[in-house]
């Protein structure tokens, strides 16, 4: 008896100011007019992904007192935009980051489910936090939470850490209220008060078409996985290699029994980017090519200073990394996320440098590089079929380097041939985002 090859999951995430994105290609455009979100998201629906994926940035970003390149053209706001994709698409997921820290759980539920009755039934929250006081300055508490409390972002375990109690406590006040409706419409009062958040009156909006928007969390430190295991539908995260992806499915999967969950319950998706060629030789000298343009010398010199947390101007990037080790500067890099702690990151860049021969630009784009599938499309297909069927993801979220036809050759040349190989849908047998990643609707607690 034959068994049927594993099914995969795909989403795109839009490309927007990530440092990945090569705005210098003349085929570049806007990250911020609505037909670049348009284009995207109308080619990950023709391409039967499970949903399109926005980033948030709530503050612009700082470099020695500088703002950032890349955020002087602007950060839309995710739910606004995804609003508007509801009206231009029919099945696509539309999933948006949307910090928690600097929200209510009233507020943001009726958001996310104003988006998901909009959409009917396709909405999913991609759950950050923040302890970062520089963007807290621009809300009106001017405050931030303890690094106790917040969920890890992608890439930033930190060790030491108790349970992410405010993260969990605002997933699960947001699904009081979208179960504070009966599934027949009948709205009914609703009372939460707990350590975080004391709330009570009536929900404006009736139960979610799929019951609750899906909910994603990006996070690789033990209180991350925990936080996934419990309350996370769809993890977004990043491994380099097959094996350190099994090791990661298999922890995250392994803690869903303790919360009666099964491991089909919980998607792993993690982020990654591609490079396709005719053959596998064109696509890895694409490849090497893309990264010289994605870390310039400026943009390794970033790099640089972002970790060791001092003015590093006088180096020169073709050189070797700086003897001295790094300080301590919160001053420095405001509102970017952390490599990781200071000196474990020099201490890797350092042992990596001395062992190929690298400089500080050779070193930043190899210890910085993204998990990326390059070769013919041949090739991508069977390697990401070979990750799902092998245990290392239930699916990818792709990142492309271009804005807003990254996504173009992907769809037009890897998805046929997933179909092929039986391990992707030639259609959409549903019309929500559950539907898509195979998630059963929520069991109303009213």
């Amino acid at each position: 008896m034959t068994t049927a090859p594993k099914q995969l999951h795909l989403a795109a995430h839009f490309p927007g100011v990530n440092n990945t994105t090569v705005w210098a290609d003349p085929r570049s455009g806007s990250q911020i007019d609505f037909s670049s979100f348009e284009h995207l998201a109308r080619t990950a629906e023709r391409g039967l992904f499970d949903f399109f994926f926005l980033a948030e940035g709530l503050r612009l970003r700082e470099h020695n007192g500088l703002i950032h390149d890349l955020d002087v053209v602007g950060r839309p706001e995710s739910l606004t935009v995804l609003n508007a994709l509801a009206a231009v698409t029919e099945r696509l997921g539309l999933a948006a980051t949307v910090n928690a820290t600097f929200n209510e759980p009233f507020e943001l539920a009726r958001r996310l489910a104003t988006l998901d009755h909009l959409s009917e039934g396709r909405a999913g929250w991609n759950v950050v936090t923040s302890s970062d006081a520089f963007t807290g300055e621009n809300f009106r508490r001017g405050g931030y939470l303890d690094r106790a409390e917040i969920p890890q972002v992608l890439g930033s375990a930190r060790t030491g850490e108790t349970p992410l109690t405010r993260a969990a406590e605002f997933v699960a006040t947001a699904r009081e209220l979208w179960d504070s409706w009966t599934p027949d419409g009948t709205p009914r009062p609703f009372a939460h008060h707990g350590e975080h958040f004391s709330v009570e009156g009536e929900f404006t909006l009736p139960r979610c078409p799929q019951g609750h928007p899906v909910v994603i969390q990006a996070g690789d430190s033990a209180e991350g996985r925990e936080f996934a295991a419990s309350a996370a539908d769809v993890v977004f995260t990043r491994h380099g290699t097959l094996e350190a992806g099994r090791t990661f499915y298999a922890d995250v999967k392994g803690r869903l029994a303790k919360y009666g969950r099964e491991p089909d319950e919980l998607k792993i998706m993690p982020g990654v980017g591609f490079v396709l060629g005719d053959t596998d030789a064109e696509a890895r000298e694409k490849a090497a090519a893309l990264r010289l343009q994605q870390v310039s010398p400026q943009n390794a010199m970033l790099a640089l200073e972002q970790v060791w947390g001092r003015d590093l101007s006088s180096y020169d990037p073709d050189g070797p990394l700086p003897e001295a080790d790094p300080v301590p500067d919160p001053e420095l890099v405001q509102g970017r996320v952390r490599l990781g702690g200071p000196l474990a990151v020099a201490a890797r860049w350092r042992a990596l440098s001395r062992q190929k021969g690298l400089s500080i630009r050779q070193t930043v784009i190899e210890a910085t590089t993204r998990q990326s599938f390059v070769g013919s499309p041949g090739t991508v297909a069977a390697e990401l079929a070979g990750f799902v069927a092998a245990g290392a993801a239930d699916g990818f979220i792709l990142v492309p380097h271009l804005t807003p036809g990254g996504l173009d050759d992907f769809v037009d040349r890897v998805v046929p041939l997933l179909q092929e190989r039986g391990v992707f849908r030639s259609a959409y047998t549903g019309s929500t985002l559950r539907s898509h990643l195979g998630l059963a609707e929520p069991v109303w607690k009213g």
